[in-house]
């Protein structure tokens, strides 16, 4: 391993959790990886495929959806629509359950770079492309956030009101850099 690897290793991992409101909503994507899993469950007449997405104490519920959903994508092309719809749906839907974050629909909007990047790393094993993205993303975060403070601290002691812009500016930037130490202290 590069000696550089762990440190690289925590910085992604920073940036994804820094990062995490996109990766939430990757999950209820119309091209994320649970509705793939469900569309290829769908195609092969097996639910197995889409299962590993959910918990056990779900899988009941899944199973009946799709055995409903099967049962009717043949009558007609609308019909099929609507019966994967509701296939995705359920699927989706008890897979953020399982997180313990809420089911807010079905999206249709991309996936943001990162994460496709990250489906990318895993799909032809090389994790370098997505590292260096989130790397570069982190640094410019912390670069965003100290220029914020540096404009601000000549001003900070003008009045009290510029003083708390500073201070919120300063917490703001200094927690950042904190989650980031805080990845590699293992």
């Amino acid at each position: 391993m590069h000696p550089k690897a762990p440190a690289f290793i925590v910085l992604t991992l920073l940036c994804v959790a820094f990062f995490a409101r996109d990766a939430r909503a990757h999950c209820d994507t119309l091209n994320g990886p649970v509705v793939s899993a469900a569309r290829v469950a769908l195609e092969r007449n097996d639910v197995t495929p889409v299962l590993k997405w959910i918990r056990e104490s779900e899988e009941a519920e899944v199973r009946d959806a799709f055995r409903q959903a099967m049962s009717v994508r043949s009558l007609t092309p609308a019909a099929q629509v609507l019966a994967d719809r509701f296939f995705f749906e359920t699927v989706v839907r008890l897979h953020r359950f399982g997180e313990g974050e809420p089911y807010t629909g079905l999206k249709a909007e991309a996936v943001d770079e990162v994460v496709a990047g990250a489906d990318r790393a895993l799909e032809v094993g090389n994790v370098e492309p997505v590292a260096r993205l989130l790397a570069d993303r982190a640094a410019a975060e912390v670069r965003k956030r100290f220029a914020s403070v540096r404009a601000l601290q000549p001003h900070a002691d003008e009045n009290v009101a510029a003083g708390r812009r500073y201070v919120e500016a300063y917490v703001a930037f200094v927690h950042f850099v904190e989650e980031l130490n805080a990845l590699g202290a293992d």
